[in-house]
């Protein structure tokens, strides 16, 4: 089983480990998954990343983006492999269980500008709109492109609601992010390395350090990105939603009893 030769055998080396590992440590040290409100945050989150996920990644496998070694793949549901649906799940929730062991203030009001708002949104927006440049650029561009038209909508909202906020916690969010990119990094890079699975020459750019190619990079920060903001977010709205009062809201001024 080491090094793995099929998906399982890749979840049993790489991501079944390291998610025993978080939970023993969140046991150990607490965690902010402590509560019924965590958890059902920590449940939303898992499944707008699966829903999310499962049509952008099937196409891309229609379309031969990638492909998987023989004998790598158990059974398919649509394209995919089963062993895939289970990395869609196995992966934000390692990055949760590391996200829960950090501590961040949320003591911030929900009130943002429209300005602030609208910064927020237009900056998601850009994303896919370099995205879509990318596209009319050609077939090498395909992956690069795909990735960031498809992150642009998820950024786009997170930041649209409380950009500013993830600013003032960027010291947890960056390093809740850089640490479970990188370890995913070191096993996916390890996959393309033992031919699990192949990136297709004819839809990435060719930049590949040590073999490992851009977009699977730029893919493994874009997904935690959405995963550890998310989060946060949510931590932040749970914490501030009582406090909130119809004068807190933008653009509402004045005694409520006067309207």
């Amino acid at each position: 089983m080491i090094p793995p030769e099929t998906y399982f055998q890749f979840h049993l080396v790489f991501t079944l480990p390291v998610i025993a590992l978080l939970v023993a440590a969140s046991w150990y040290r607490g965690t902010r998954l402590d509560s019924p409100a965590a958890v059902a945050g920590m449940v939303v989150i898992l499944g707008l990343a699966l829903g999310y996920t499962t049509p952008w990644d099937n196409l891309l496998i229609e379309v031969g983006v990638w492909w998987y070694g023989d004998g790598v793949v158990w059974r398919t549901i649509w394209v995919a492999p089963v062993g895939e649906y289970l990395f869609f799940l196995a992966q934000p929730t390692a990055t949760l269980l590391f996200l829960g062991l950090f501590e961040f203030p949320t003591d911030m009001s929900l009130s943002l500008t429209v300005r602030e708002r609208l910064a927020g949104l237009l900056s998601g927006v850009g994303v896919s709109l370099v995205g879509v440049c990318l596209l009319l650029a050609g077939d090498s561009w395909l992956y690069l492109a795909s990735i960031l038209v498809w992150a642009g909508p998820v950024l786009a909202i997170q930041w649209a609601f409380g950009w500013t906020y993830l600013v003032y916690i960027r010291r947890a969010v960056v390093a809740a992010v850089a640490v479970p990119t990188l370890y995913f990094w070191v096993a996916d890079w390890t996959a393309i390395s033992l031919g699990l699975w192949t990136i297709a020459d004819t839809y990435s750019v060719g930049l590949a350090p040590f073999g490992f190619p851009v977009e699977e990079a730029t893919f493994f920060v874009v997904t935690n990105l959405f995963v550890v903001q998310g989060y946060v977010l949510y931590c932040w709205l749970v914490a501030q939603w009582p406090t909130v009062t119809p004068t807190s809201l933008p653009g509402v001024t004045g005694d409520p009893s006067e309207r």
